[in-house]
């Protein structure tokens, strides 16, 4: 049986990316002052943080059509796995369903599941790679979705800002915080709860601060736990240094197989902002 794994574009590629054919990424858009940018290859994200810097304005993100989604699982595939962002912080996820069941009834001898990834980013290339290593092994769809739904409900998401403007912009955190926290340069490690919303996981008073808090972290999470099947994986904005220092830190304290670097597309940019860097596993 063939298969085809499809993202929407908030799934992030490696720092050096390797053949990818086997996932297909459907691009949401990025609204600004007016201006539209599409979320493919073709979106240089240097620019749009430039755009971001000097506006007063939050970007927003459109999800993707159920028609683009419908595009994609034209693929050919007789078994078609999807993974959206965190349907607490997109639309993407319900496009993605109402396209699924759309394309079912023109070919309803084909498997298509769609996951909610409740986690963003690297979180949801750590879902795909998941998924490819089952199929590749032949593992019966349906058994794919059933572990996978069990790998997602056991996925862990952080991640350290270098600035909380965006969230500041678009309402996620009061003027008052955002004074206090930018005053102080206090560095928060974020990262998702059980139902994929946003909280506050430690704070520091450094970057480097934020990236040790982080490892402790993760190694107490860990600490009871055999990682030497897992792979980490971290998404970075602009700031490859500081994804291998988060690399090394956190595996000199736990013991995972592999490390995975990515680079932020479009919408992970608008959230990570430069600086900023995304840790899954």
């Amino acid at each position: 049986m063939s298969f085809q794994i499809i993202g929407d574009s908030c799934c992030d590629y490696p720092y050096l990316e390797d053949d990818y054919a086997w996932l297909k990424r459907v691009p949401l858009s990025i609204e600004l002052d007016g201006e539209t940018f599409i979320d493919d290859e073709t979106l240089r994200c240097s620019l749009l943080l430039s755009k971001m810097a000097a506006s007063r304005n939050a970007p927003k993100s459109a999800c993707p059509s159920p028609g683009s989604y419908v595009e994609a699982y034209e693929c050919g595939a007789d078994d078609i796995y999807v993974v959206t962002l965190s349907d607490k912080l997109s639309g993407s996820y319900n496009s993605a369903v109402v396209a699924a069941n759309m394309f079912k009834e023109n070919h309803p001898e084909k498997n298509i599941f769609v996951f909610s990834s409740r986690s963003a980013s690297a979180g949801q290339i750590a879902i795909c790679h998941k998924i490819l290593s089952l199929a590749e092994a032949g593992v019966a769809f349906d058994e794919i979705v059933k572990q996978t739904l069990e790998f997602i409900n056991g996925l862990t998401t952080y991640f350290l800002l270098e600035t909380l403007e965006v969230f500041r912009k678009n309402g996620r955190l009061n003027h008052l915080q955002s004074i206090i926290t930018g005053a102080l340069k206090i560095k928060l490690v974020m990262g998702g709860d059980e139902t994929g919303n946003i909280c506050v996981r430690g704070k520091a008073l450094s970057m480097d601060r934020a990236v040790a808090k982080l490892a402790e972290l993760i190694a107490e999470r860990c600490k009871n736990l055999d990682m030497s099947a897992r792979t980490l994986f971290i998404t970075h904005c602009k700031c490859p240094d500081r994804a291998r220092e988060a690399r090394d830190c956190i595996l000199a304290k736990v013991g995972f197989k592999n490390c995975q670097i990515m680079t932020a597309g479009g919408i992970s940019t608008i959230y990570a902002n430069a600086g900023g860097i995304i840790v899954a596993y």
